[in-house]
């Protein structure tokens, strides 16, 4: 089976240049009308332009959660560190796009704490850094969310920050 149209115009496009460049090792060099640099000039038209070093963006369908500019394991560590704090200190400021990144991961851990089983206290020990906080939030969290449906954070938003600009916000535990 022979490829579409295309491929035979990339073929032919790939012959002429080969046809041209050993023209030119032979100390050929051809008239720039007539039928070849027509013929030339068409098929390499109808190619698409290969382009070196270009970044083609495509869109993220069904990608969760913010990259944040950083590496997968930077954005962990970041996540990490951000919900141990925002569960120690009761509410944080960061960035408005951190602050939406963390929210999921402190409902998680609350979650978690509601369930109050030893295999989820041993999953946010993995996931918090302190573990007299995790202790403290399994004893706490029963009583203070018991009722509560999700939704145990609330993100304000801030101004901007000077330097960047970027918007700040603040989330904190309701």
């Amino acid at each position: 089976a022979e490829g579409g149209s295309g491929t035979t115009v990339m073929r032919a496009c790939f012959l002429l240049l080969a046809l041209v460049g050993l023209q030119g090792a032979l100390g050929y060099a051809p008239a720039r009308s007539g039928f070849f640099a027509a013929h030339k000039a068409a098929a390499c038209a109808a190619t698409p332009a290969v382009t070196t070093g270009a970044s083609i963006e495509m869109m993220r369908h069904g990608r969760k959660g913010a990259r944040l500019g950083r590496a997968a394991d930077q954005r962990k560590a970041l996540l990490r560190a951000l919900t141990t704090e925002c569960l120690r200190h009761g509410q944080i400021t960061t960035t408005l796009s951190k602050c939406k990144a963390v929210r999921s991961e402190v409902d998680k851990m609350i979650t978690l704490a509601k369930n109050g089983s030893l295999h989820s206290r041993r999953q946010a020990l993995s996931y918090v850094y302190d573990k007299q906080l995790v202790h403290a939030l399994f004893e706490a969290v029963p009583d203070r969310y018991g009722e509560r449906e999700g939704g145990y954070t609330r993100i304000t938003r801030g101004d901007f920050r000077r330097g960047d600009n970027v918007q700040m916000g603040t989330i904190e535990l309701v």
